[in-house]
């Protein structure tokens, strides 16, 4: 698979990701907000800009090096395709909900993850808020842990486009059914239980890191119940609409706790 390919299909899992949740929020609707859309659209494209010129495909460029050098755990180990698929997406995942975590407990990080959570609303925007600077740290984890594990391209690609499904349906301001909702919630984090993460006030915020699934919050306890019957109020106190050179500037000001 070239970077070419890898990026079309991930743009493709993008725009279907997106267009389910956003089709989620309106047939079964939480609180039906509106969300922020301009600032997060605003941010999303600054993100492209920067995130395409300084990495591209790299998660794919790096994949493929370390099969290529047989170089990482599952390019060294005999194992199916399916396995390999599988061992990464979870492996990934729970990286994922380290640097999460990391980005509540280390005070440097907050400065910019905060930024994701200015958002007043709590809508599948959100999944967009997120400042370039985060994004930016926040590679050479992720490519370390492609090259550590040894991931397959296929993996790799099979693992962002899951992430953005997790990540855009999570942010929702969907409501699900109470049955569904405690079923989904022992293997993947839902909309309700990343909402309480979203809380405005409260400890509630350093709970449910995980994106896609929640067996880590459990394991390391960090799990916290929530579901859809439940009103949070979301966002960072003092920031109830922030523009978007104020939400750029953000980690240059005050600590928000």
């Amino acid at each position: 698979m070239t970077e070419g390919q890898f990026q079309v299909l991930r743009g493709l899992g993008f725009i279907a990701a997106l267009g389910l949740a956003v089709l989620l929020q309106r047939l079964t609707p939480h609180a039906r907000l509106r969300g922020s859309w301009r600032v997060n659209g605003a941010l999303w494209l600054v993100n492209l800009v920067v995130l395409g010129t300084v990495c591209g495909a790299c998660a794919c460029t790096v994949a493929r090096w370390a099969a290529n050098s047989h170089v990482g755990l599952l390019n060294t180990t005999p194992v199916s395709p399916w396995v390999a698929i599988l061992a990464s997406v979870v492996a990934l995942d729970l990286v994922s909900y380290g640097w999460h975590r990391a980005n509540h407990v280390i005070p440097p990080l907050w400065r910019f993850h905060q930024v994701h959570h200015s958002d007043p609303t709590f809508t599948t925007s959100t999944g967009l808020r997120f400042h370039p600077a985060e994004l930016l740290l926040s590679l050479p984890l992720r490519l370390t842990a492609v090259i550590v594990l040894g991931a397959p391209v296929k993996a790799v690609l099979v693992f962002e486009v899951i992430f953005t499904i997790a990540n855009f349906l999570e942010h929702g301001d969907i409501d699900l059914p109470r049955r569904f909702e405690r079923l989904m919630g022992r293997l993947c984090i839902t909309p309700a239980l990343h909402r309480r993460h979203h809380t405005k006030v409260g400890p509630d915020r350093d709970t449910n890191f995980g994106t896609v699934f929640s067996a880590w919050d459990r394991f390391f306890g960090t799990y916290a119940e929530n579901d859809s019957a439940t009103s949070i109020e979301t966002g960072l106190p003092g920031f109830d609409a922030p523009s978007f050179p104020r939400v750029l500037a953000l980690p240059l000001q005050r600590m928000t706790g």
